[in-house]
């Protein structure tokens, strides 16, 4: 297949270029910079939020991909970092790489849920990356969430029960219902006022910890000791484990790694606070 050229040369140039056809090359890009960055910009908004949300790796690279694929672009690279992804997308001749940064790492299942069905949407639809900002706009505005207090209870009601399972008895069991319940609230309300993640995990270990064991010491329990670590078991961080094993697995083992080593931090951490409160109730450590 011939290329046919315009040369844009200045008036009469034909004069010093006699029989030269002034045509310009077939441009073989189909994407522009602009409409790569505008695909490039959406998909890292939907990736940013899904592991915001919790979500694996692999989850995150299948959604990229098959919005890549949705706009008739290639996926060259999707690097996911624990602080940032970074994407790359081609197109004829042109490539275009932009990278966002992740807020912070937290569980929430509906709006995970919800970016899912999004981007499937979006993939089946080729719906432009305009829609598709304005749509995750809404859902991360419009998602529900579940009340301050029903959210404290609940973990109260988990933590308490764990520890029945464990071996405490019912007086130990009531006060951690009511010292991981407390200790959930402290949790939400240092997480609302942008406190480090680590200093939140320790003040939370000691609180919760320290009431656990000087309530079920009032109750006359005679299983204190479970008592005070089962009051922690709130800050136990399950599905950055899970994720951090699955994402190696699944070949991603640089994020992986990232999110082994936070959630050894994040042990170590409630291990200093469960230390202290052990201290503050005079038990040996």
């Amino acid at each position: 297949m011939s290329l046919r050229y315009r040369f844009h040369l200045p008036p009469h140039s034909a004069d010093f270029f006699p029989g030269v056809l002034m045509e310009s090359p077939v441009d073989p890009v189909k994407r522009r910079h602009r409409e790569l960055e505008r695909i490039a910009l959406a998909s890292l908004r939907c990736a940013r939020v899904l592991m915001q949300c919790g979500a694996s790796a692999r989850v995150v690279h299948q959604c990229g991909a098959m919005l890549a694929n949705s706009q008739k672009v290639e996926l060259l690279g999707l690097r996911l970092g624990y602080a940032s992804i970074t994407m790359t997308l081609g197109s004829g001749g042109n490539s275009i790489t932009r990278m966002v940064t992740i807020r912070g790492h937290g569980v929430n299942h509906r709006l995970d849920r919800a970016v899912r069905a999004l981007v499937r949407e979006a993939a089946e639809t080729a719906m432009l990356p305009a829609a598709l900002e304005l749509r995750l706009d809404r859902l991360e505005a419009t998602t529900p969430r579940y009340p301050f207090w029903v959210t404290a209870v609940a973990v109260g009601i988990a933590c308490g029960s764990f520890s029945g399972l464990l071996g405490a008895d019912e007086r130990a069991m009531v006060a951690v219902l009511f010292a991981s319940g407390l200790g959930q609230a402290v949790r939400m309300m240092l997480h609302r006022r942008g406190v480090n993640v680590f200093v939140i995990t320790t003040a939370v270990a000691l609180i919760a910890s320290w009431l656990g064991g000087f309530g079920a010491e009032r109750l006359h329990s005679g299983t204190v000791d479970l008592a005070v670590f089962g009051a922690t078991l709130l800050l136990v961080p399950g599905v950055p484990a899970t994720n951090a094993q699955a994402d190696v697995v699944d070949g991603f083992p640089t994020l992986g790694s990232a999110r082994a080593v936070s959630v050894l931090m994040v042990m170590v951490f409630a291990a200093v606070g469960l230390w202290v409160a052990r201290l503050l109730l005079g038990y040996p450590v």
